[in-house]
């Protein structure tokens, strides 16, 4: 690792870095420290692990995390904690580190998710910046997750008659239509769409339709085949 300063790293150390965590597993004990004291300088949350095993056993915190990864591990290569990573669903930004990289390790490292790779000895500064970036990538992607988790909140509120009459809009059907597969009045169907609207926090049609999308819902299993060809 080779010092070429690091007062360019574009974060606010007195915020935004005491609520993130970085997690450094490497066997190189020397480089753990060099690694860790690098990102303490700037205000980071470090916790460092001699194995993979450690790393994984360990209880994350629930905050903006990422995981500087060596790619060569006694007992278990870096390329297999990135497959457990994801088959576990943690969604943490990897940023691979390695002293024998080559273009096929890169390349299987990119395509599995790794946000960087970099190549030893690296500059101070080039691992500070593939750090910001992974840290702001797993910011974007917990806020995705907790904009998903308000709208099912909201989706939970509504009443089976509201979940049907969603379906059915973001299925891209009209009032009178949604009327016809429902055996309603029109008007009872407009009722039903303006409070479903409403707790959804839909400030139009298409946004409403939007958050159905978001929420993956699916059109009713009962529509007919003349409500189904209408869509086209």
């Amino acid at each position: 690792m080779s010092s070429n300063g690091h007062n360019e790293m574009d974060m606010d150390t007195d915020n935004s870095a005491s609520n993130t965590m970085v997690y450094v597993v490497d066997d190189d004990e020397s480089m753990r420290d060099a690694v860790r004291n690098l990102l303490r300088s700037v205000g980071l949350n470090v916790e460092t692990f001699g194995s993979a095993q450690e790393f994984l056993a360990f209880d994350m915190p629930d905050v903006p995390s990422c995981l500087i990864l060596d790619v060569r591990l006694k007992g278990q290569s870096g390329l297999a904690v990135q497959e457990q990573i994801s088959a576990s669903q943690l969604g943490l930004p990897i940023v691979f580190m390695t002293a024998h990289g080559d273009i096929a390790m890169t390349v299987k490292a990119k395509k599995a998710g790794a946000k960087d790779f970099l190549a030893k000895p690296f500059r101070d500064q080039d691992m500070l910046d593939a750090v910001a970036n992974a840290l702001a990538s797993d910011e974007e992607r917990r806020e995705a997750c907790r904009s998903v988790a308000d709208l099912r909140r909201c989706y939970d509120s509504l009443t089976a008659r509201e979940r049907e009459v969603m379906a059915f809009v973001a299925s891209g059907l009209m009032n009178k239509q949604i009327a016809g597969e429902m055996n309603l009045s029109e008007i009872t169907v407009k009722i039903h769409r303006g409070q479903a609207m409403r707790k959804m926090g839909a400030r139009s049609l298409a946004d409403f339709v939007l958050k159905a999308e978001a929420l993956g819902i699916k059109p009713p299993q009962g529509m007919t085949t003349q409500a189904r060809n209408s869509r086209v």
